[in-house]
């Protein structure tokens, strides 16, 4: 079998099977190249600012109580720039 996770034994079948299904995820994703290249690009300084302008913009949305900000341009602005570096780091590779 290509797959060497194994899910961990529980008590509860149903539990198990969740359990499973996470682990096959997991094991997927580690597996999957856009994913190790998705990392590798949020690491990058251009990705880590415009990151921490997204969870800059969480802390302040979260800590009020009532508020009409959201965050969804620091999400599109970090995802941007993720797949910006992501798209040519990957494309260069392909033959």
């Amino acid at each position: 079998s290509r797959w060497q996770c194994a899910p961990w034994p529980t008590e509860n079948k149903e539990e198990e099977e969740e359990e499973e299904e996470e682990e096959d995820l997991q094991c997927f994703l580690s597996r999957d190249p856009i994913e190790t290249v998705r990392q590798t690009c949020a690491e990058t300084e251009h990705c880590v600012q415009t990151r921490e302008h997204l969870e800059q913009c969480e802390t302040r949305v979260g800590s009020r109580s009532s508020t009409q900000e959201n965050c969804t341009e620091e999400l599109f602005d970090f995802l941007h720039a993720r797949d910006h570096c992501v798209a040519h780091k990957l494309f260069h590779s392909v033959k």
